[in-house]
């Protein structure tokens, strides 16, 4: 099992002159997104690194705190800004209205409405600066589409809010870091949208946020294939020679240290993803599936390429869970954790790049030399 090493353990990237402040959007009410929230912040240390503010209902945490066995009083207080929270409390920012329902294990109109909501107030008070980074719990993307919303996830939301043209979905689990070329767009759709230009953009936003956001200087970068055995050489497939290969080369060509492509199924099976700081995978399950199979438990989803820090649990609404008492919060834990490191890595960079002096020398960086296909 592959094993985490959470925020509260790296000393070095915690600067205590200041709590963030974290919002937390509520998610689907009728998920386990509430029984997350509640175990996480029930660590009486969480508030000594963070000020929390969740985007909801307080009515709807009562609810939920009441199902859950072994918790210790929380102290709440319930506002209706950000600009009021208590550093010392668990500040709930009531933004549903006050008759809303509950049907724990159930997607319903009224959740989706309700999560939409949290998520647009959130955005908001971000942008405005009154919450420091963004944790959003687990959503019905189907439900919501259903009552108007115009995107297909948190990713795709946050890069219009932001006005970015691209990001990249980034799971992060201690050194285990993937990211996919292609988010949420059906299988069938892959191979017509993963192009040269698209994965050399992958890799920069990959690259830039290994920088500025895990503090790697010279970050390493692993490449998969397409195709299963990367093609055979043509027999099942001529992605990885035509367009793979090609902007794995062109990364190089620009500074960026990538390799590949790589079979995927050796490269996880055999622990090949321990010798590179990232991963960059083609399609939404080739990356994720083994990303969980290995750190579902303590897995983070981080959108890279947004000016703002925003991460979620690696897991989705577990209606199957709500309201039993049931859910591991420790996905939520370090996405809260995960969040605050980032940004302090962040100010840390940008900071120490700010007062670079720029100095000319001899361009003695070791590269990849090409690139080869590998089986």
């Amino acid at each position: 099992m592959y094993i985490c090493k959470f925020f509260m353990n790296n000393q070095k990237s915690v600067n205590m002159s200041r709590k963030l402040i974290v919002g937390i959007t509520q998610g689907d009410g009728n998920g386990v997104g509430y029984e997350v929230i509640i175990k996480a912040l029930a660590d009486e240390r969480m508030l000594e690194f963070c000020t929390p503010v969740i985007y909801g209902s307080s009515k709807i945490f009562g609810f939920y705190k009441k199902q859950i066995h072994d918790i210790e009083n929380i102290n709440t207080n319930v506002i209706s800004s950000a600009k009021d929270v208590h550093q010392k409390r668990v500040n709930i920012v009531n933004c549903l209205p006050e008759n809303v329902f509950v049907e724990p294990g159930q997607p319903t109109p009224e959740s989706a409405k309700s999560a939409m909501t949290a998520l647009e107030r959130a955005v908001e008070d971000i942008k405005a600066g009154y919450i420091d980074v963004l944790v959003t719990a687990p959503i019905n993307k189907r439900a919501m589409v259903n009552e108007g919303f115009s995107y297909t996830g948190h990713t795709e939301y946050l890069e219009k809010q932001f006005e970015v043209k691209d990001a990249v979905m980034f799971m992060v689990c201690g050194k285990l870091r993937v990211g996919v070329v292609t988010g949420h767009v059906p299988l069938k759709d892959v191979p017509s949208i993963v192009t040269a230009d698209k994965i050399i953009n992958k890799l920069r936003l990959m690259k830039r946020s290994l920088q500025r956001d895990f503090g790697i200087d010279a970050p390493k970068i692993a490449v998969l294939g397409l195709n299963p055995h990367c093609g055979d050489g043509g027999l099942l497939g001529d992605e990885e020679r035509e367009t793979i290969l090609p902007a794995v080369k062109a990364a190089n060509d620009e500074g960026i240290m990538t390799f590949g492509p790589y079979s995927p199924d050796g490269f996880f099976g055999l622990g090949n993803y321990l010798k590179f700081d990232a991963v960059l995978a083609m399609y939404h399950d080739q990356g994720l599936m083994p990303f969980k199979a290995l750190a579902f438990e303590e897995g983070v989803n981080f959108t890279a390429g947004l000016p703002i820090v925003r991460t979620s649990p690696d897991h989705g609404t577990a209606y199957e869970m709500a309201g039993r008492d049931m859910a591991d919060p420790r996905s939520m834990k370090a996405a809260i954790y995960e969040a605050i490191d980032i940004y302090n890595n962040r100010a840390d960079y940008d900071e120490l790049v700010a007062g670079r002096m720029t100095i000319e020398l001899p361009d003695t960086e070791i590269r990849p030399k090409g690139g080869r296909i590998i089986e």
